[in-house]
C-alpha cells in the first residue's frame, strides 16, 4: 500500500477554456497542437489551434477518445463505433464532420460503449470499453484494433469501465484499470500478436474514478484519480499528488518542444500547464504511436 501523500494544490496555468467537458487528450505531433474531443458539447478542441484553423471543430457524433493516425487523419471512438475523421483544410468554412465508420464494438450488447484508448508504439490501437446502463455489472472489455489484424480481444478482465490505458516507452508493458473499483493494473504486451501476459497489480488507487493515464520517458506513471493527477516511479512508488483548485482533473498528455511541457485537461474543459515549482526538472515525455490507417505507409514515429 502506498504511504500516504499530501495533494500540492494549484490554480494551474490556464491556457485555454472552452466547451462543457474535457475527457481525453493527445498531442499532435504533426499539427504541433494538443486535442481533445468534448463528449458533451460534441466538439474537437485544438491548442494553440493550427494556422487558419479554428480552436474547436463541430463533430455529428459524441467522441471520447482519440489517436492521431499516420495519414494525418484522426481516430476516434464513437459510441461503439471506431471512426476515421479527415480534418477539413486550413481556411475552410466550419460544419459538422463525419467520421468514416470503421467497425462497430460488440453489437450484439447494447450496454457497452468505448471508454477508452490510444495507439500502442506499433500502429495499433488499443482501447476498452464501459457499461453505460445502471446495473454496473463488469462487461466491459479490452481490445486491440489494426486495419492488418482486425479487431482482436485481448483476455485481460472484465471491467466495469475501462480506463488509464497506457504504454511503456518501450511498448512492452500494458496499464489499464477500472476507472469504478480495483487497482492500477500492468501487463505484459505482445503489440504482433495481439496477446496480453504476467498480469499484476502495479498500484493501489486512491478510490473509484481513475481515469487518464501516461508514462513517461523514464517510466514514471501519471495517472488521474477522483480528480487528481497522481504521479508514480516505474516501481509503483507514490511521487506526487496534484490538483487543480479551479476543477477536476480529467486527462493528461506531454507535448511541445522535445515532449517537456505537460498540461492537464480538465473536467469542465479548461486546459491548463503547470506552475514552475511543479514543471520543473520532470522527464520528458514519450510522443504516442500514431495509428497506422489504410493507403499510408508505417512511420519511424509510429513504430518508435
Amino acid at each position: 500500500m502506498n504511504v500516504a501523500t499530501a495533494v500540492a494544490s494549484t490554480p494551474g496555468i490556464l491556457l485555454v477554456r472552452v466547451g462543457q467537458a474535457g475527457c481525453a487528450l493527445r498531442w499532435d505531433a504533426e499539427r504541433q497542437c494538443w486535442r481533445w474531443p468534448d463528449p458533451i458539447g460534441s466538439q474537437l478542441y485544438a491548442w494553440p489551434a493550427p494556422p487558419a484553423m479554428p480552436s474547436g471543430l463541430r463533430l455529428q457524433e459524441r467522441a471520447c477518445a482519440i489517436a492521431c493516425c499516420s495519414s494525418g487523419r484522426l481516430l476516434l471512438g464513437l459510441g461503439k463505433r471506431l471512426g476515421l475523421l479527415d480534418l477539413p483544410p486550413p481556411g475552410q468554412p466550419s460544419r459538422p464532420l463525419q467520421a468514416q465508420v470503421l467497425l462497430t464494438i460488440d453489437a450484439a450488447e447494447p450496454r457497452t460503449s468505448i471508454s477508452d484508448g490510444c495507439a500502442d508504439r506499433h500502429g495499433n490501437f488499443v482501447f476498452g470499453t464501459a457499461n453505460t446502463a445502471t446495473d454496473q455489472r463488469p462487461i466491459g472489455s479490452f481490445y486491440q484494433y489494426s486495419q492488418r489484424h482486425g479487431l482482436r480481444r485481448l483476455a485481460l478482465p472484465a471491467v466495469v469501465k475501462a480506463a488509464s490505458i497506457a504504454f511503456s516507452p518501450d511498448g512492452r508493458q500494458l496499464y489499464f484499470a477500472d476507472a469504478t473499483r480495483g487497482d492500477l493494473m500492468r501487463c505484459d504486451y505482445d503489440a504482433e500478436r495481439g496477446k496480453v501476459s504476467n498480469t499484476k497489480t502495479f498500484t493501489e488507487l486512491a478510490g473509484p474514478g481513475a481515469g487518464a493515464a501516461i508514462v513517461d520517458s523514464v517510466g514514471n506513471v501519471w495517472s488521474v484519480q477522483d480528480g487528481v493527477l497522481v504521479q508514480y516511479e516505474r516501481d509503483g512508488r507514490l511521487l506526487q499528488r496534484i490538483a487543480l483548485a479551479r476543477e477536476a482533473a480529467a486527462s493528461v498528455a506531454f507535448g511541445g518542444d522535445g515532449m517537456r511541457q505537460l498540461l492537464v485537461l480538465g473536467a469542465q474543459g479548461g486546459l491548463y500547464g503547470l506552475p514552475p515549482d511543479l514543471a520543473r526538472g520532470l522527464a520528458p515525455g514519450v510522443e504516442d504511436g500514431l495509428f497506422i490507417d489504410s493507403g499510408s505507409a508505417s512511420t519511424g514515429r509510429a513504430h518508435a
